[in-house]
């Protein structure tokens, strides 16, 4: 055997080594855990079917001496360690991974979703029903419990679960799981079964979102007795969204129902008298290890005197155990999921003292453990190339994109994250989040979008030079989308590819185009060949669009999301996106114009969808959805008199807006604020040339309409193009700032930083200009809107998409369109 190590040194990618892999042909061949069946597209050369463990580090946990819950890292610059890990973990590395193919468990609840529902076979009235054909297993399964879990409780001994032989054909046997939910949104969706002698391998079963179906495989001879992650869904609250099982399978044998959780909820395990109360998400991997089912020697080795240590063997322990038993972990009794692989993601690289220059990354290993090996015999080496190609490819690609990045070392010391594991492992400790040039970079979003692809970069290609197989990286997410709706709800999609300068192979084969109609969810997918899909909708009904790009290597994120409305007979109403800001917080300096920290009141910046770790916001604070044409699309559509298309303002240059009986600019909270790493600009160069001289009715709102052109040049065209006079930011965000009083209503604004909805923090107070008039007042009576039916122009110092509520979006445009078209 040879590592992988030597042909690194030897200046080789890993793409390019041939030799023998250092598993030894070691490899699992079975099905996978878990398998979305629905998924259209193929994926050859990138994770597909591989097993990996991956977590974000520490969380919150209870101080025995202190008597308290607290966080295990220390505060610093707004967040702490327990909570700005799961940043890159949750919403880039994991879905990075799963886009692969990956089938990627996690020690730490993943989904940020504060409500959970339980529906279990023993609790008929939680939502389940079957058909009768499931008989009663003699094997233990879990009970709802009532109320808060001890210290060793076992949730998977208290019940039962059923079970039905399989068939080829035609389902025979069914059970129906039904959340009804309080609140709608998304939800992690997780299943429970117990594995019998002669259970199958996939089992069959069907997430009901909003309607639609998704199939999943599930093999139940492997992760018997705990929670298996399926996907995260869009539920509503009525009853077309429930889980199904049946009993269709292709081997003979038998399947076996439990319970199905849906959403990540509160935790719930009680420790000195009292729960944490926080979102599970946000504790430490001991207490939902034991929520999971895991034995308590996995979580509980301190035996409730030191949940810290606990916390911190808990994750690797978890890992062992589900892996023990499978190929890459022979040497001990387990769930038999073949793991290959743990990843730990810290942010503890240490201080600079200096304060003035990035402290950088660091990685750690360990070899000198159980004679150099790892459960199967291979060599804890593994262990070693692994860390060292994550720090070349995070080097590689940080240096490329952002400048000079450091490096620190690569460790080969006892960690109990890098000893514990029987598979090869490493700890990344991605930067300091305590070296203010190292968060500088890290609170950005593009940042955490680029390390987090390096990461999985770094996965995907230790991992299939294991196994002699070629690595393709996924494509990155089409941009300038647009749509062009013809006669007789004829709608025409167009996108355009997105090259990847860091990545030869990471190019689009093909693209997917999610669709959803109404309230319903996203389906899933069809792909198509080309940059263009012909898409036939239905009159008076709402289409949402989202595409992403595919190929051997996998799927891109989605695009921002398109939407649409036939009315027949109807004039077109063109809403552009103008939002697609993604920043961090803003800089504090000093007098001498160095940086010295972040002023989140001043602004918060603005995440990719939620965050969870700004610790005086705790638990979640909402960002850039990129769907804000669904929200002025309703909006419009509660006229019942236009047709409504949408497009990325990306693309104006390319639109003859003069088509149109009205276009509605959304520029939501885009602005140049001179501190992101990518620029962006209310008014670019395309759409200043297209509005200078626009004469026909325009609707533009955003927090920044103003005070993001206050140079000469711009301060004149804001003036003439749009009639407004930017005189100052308004940043009261009491109760009582919330509201804007326009056409004799009060609109209820989100101003205040939530988990539902980004809100306007600063707006702009706007004066009218060039025969404009005040429309609409902030609480103050300062401006907030002005408007022209001559001038033909309705301008808002804040987004209308923060008006909380769907009807009173509705009767705003409906007053600004009647307005401008009467």
């Amino acid at each position: 055997m040879v590592p992988v190590t030597l042909w690194l040194l030897a200046g080789l990618s890993c793409s390019q080594v041939k030799a023998q892999s250092a598993w030894d042909d070691t490899d699992y061949y079975g099905l996978p855990w878990v398998a979305n069946t629905s998924r259209p597209n193929k994926i050859s050369r990138g994770l597909d079917g591989r097993h990996l463990s991956v977590w974000a580090s520490h969380g919150r946990y209870f101080n025995k001496t202190q008597d308290s819950w607290s966080w295990q890292r220390v505060n610093c610059f707004g967040t702490t360690e327990d909570l700005f890990t799961q940043t890159f973990v949750v919403p880039y590395i994991i879905p990075m991974l799963e886009r692969a193919g990956a089938v990627v468990f996690t020690p730490r609840e993943r989904d940020w979703q504060k409500n959970e529902k339980i529906v279990d076979n023993d609790s008929p009235y939680s939502g389940y029903s079957d058909d009768g054909h499931w008989g009663s297993s003699t094997q233990g399964g879990f009970i709802i419990p009532e109320g808060k879990i001890q210290d060793g409780y076992l949730p998977f001994s208290k019940g039962t679960c059923k079970y039905a032989e399989t068939t080829k054909r035609k389902a025979s046997a069914m059970a129906t799981y039904t959340p009804y939910l309080d609140e709608p949104g998304k939800y992690a969706v997780y299943v429970s079964y117990q594995t019998l002698p002669n259970s199958v391998a996939d089992a069959h079963y069907t997430v009901v979102h909003k309607g639609i179906r998704t199939s999943f495989s599930v093999n139940q001879t492997m992760g018997s007795g705990t929670w298996v992650y399926l996907g995260t869904f869009d539920f509503g609250t009525g009853d077309d969204n429930c889980v199904i099982v049946d009993n269709k399978s292709t081997m003979k044998g038998v399947v076996s129902t439990d319970a199905v959780r849906f959403g990540g909820g509160m935790g719930n395990v009680e420790r000195g008298g009292r729960l944490s109360g926080l979102p599970r998400c946000l504790e430490g991997a001991r207490y939902y290890a034991e929520w999971a089912g895991a034995p308590y020697d996995v979580y509980g080795v301190r035996e409730g005197v030191d949940d810290y240590a606990d916390d911190i063997n808990a994750r690797s322990a978890m890992t062992n155990w589900l892996a023990g038993g499978s190929v890459f972990v022979p040497d001990r009794a387990g769930e038999n999921v073949p793991i290959e692989l743990s990843l730990a993601v810290h942010s503890d690289a240490g201080y600079r003292p200096d304060k003035k220059s990035i402290f950088g990354t660091l990685g750690i290993c360990t070899t000198d453990f159980e004679d150099g090996r790892l459960a199967n015999g291979t060599s804890r080496m593994l262990s070693y190339d692994f860390a060292k190609i994550m720090l070349d490819q995070l080097d590689n690609d940080i240096t490329k994109t952002y400048g000079k990045w450091k490096v620190r070392d690569l460790w080969d010391k006892n960690y109990a994250e890098t000893r514990m594991p029987a598979v090869p492992s490493a700890i990344l400790e991605m930067f300091s989040h305590e070296s203010l040039p190292d968060m500088l970079l890290g609170y950005d979003p593009n940042f955490k979008f680029t390390l987090s692809r390096a990461v999985y970069k770094s996965v995907l290609r230790f991992v299939t030079a294991q196994h002699k197989e070629k690595a393709v990286v996924q494509p990155l997410a089409p941009d300038h989308f647009q749509m062009k709706l013809n006669s007789g709800g004829d709608l025409i999609l167009k996108w355009k590819p997105v090259s990847d300068p860091l990545e030869p192979t990471a190019k689009a084969d093909k693209y997917i185009l999610y669709t959803a109609k109404e309230n319903g969810d996203y389906d899933n997918g069809t792909i198509f060949a080309g940059t263009t899909a012909n898409v036939q909708i239905e009159s008076d009904k709402i289409y949402r669009f989202r595409v992403s790009a595919i190929n051997k290597g996998g799927e891109s994120q989605p695009s921002e999301e398109l939407a649409c409305l036939w009315h027949p007979g109807s004039k077109q109403i063109m809403v552009l996106n103008g939002f697609h800001r993604l920043a961090g917080p803003a800089v504090k300096y000093n007098e001498g114009g160095k940086p010295v920290g972040f002023d989140m009141e001043e602004d918060p910046g603005v995440s990719y969808g939620r965050t969870a770790c700004w610790l005086n916001h705790l638990p979640f604070v909402a960002g850039n959805d990129f769907n804000y044409t669904t929200e002025h699309v309703k909006a419009i559509a509660s006229t019942r008199k236009y047709s409504v298309v949408s497009c990325s303002a990306e693309v104006i240059s390319e639109l003859n807006l003069s088509r149109f009986q009205l276009i509605d600019l959304i520029l939501g909270n885009e602005r140049n604020d001179g501190y992101s790493l990518k620029k962006y600009q209310t008014f670019t160069p395309a759409i200043k040339e297209k509005l200078r001289y626009f004469s026909s009715p325009l609707i533009v709102s955003g927090s920044y309409v103003g005070s993001d052109n206050q140079s000469a040049a711009d301060s004149t065209f804001v003036a003439d193009a749009l009639g407004i006079d930017y005189i100052q930011q308004y940043k009261d965000r009491a109760d009582s700032a919330q509201i804007v009083t326009g056409m004799g209503v009060d609109y209820d604004v989100y101003r205040s930083l939530n988990e539902y909805h980004y809100a306007s923090t600063s707006s702009d107070v706007i004066m009218p200009q060039n025969g404009l008039f005040t429309a609409m007042l902030y609480a103050d009576g300062s401006s907030a809107a002005v408007a022209s039916k001559e001038k033909k122009r309705f301008i808002m110092g804040f987004p209308l998409e923060c008006i909380k509520s769907e009807e009173q979006r509705g009767l705003c445009m409906r007053s600004i369109v009647q307005f401008l078209l009467k």
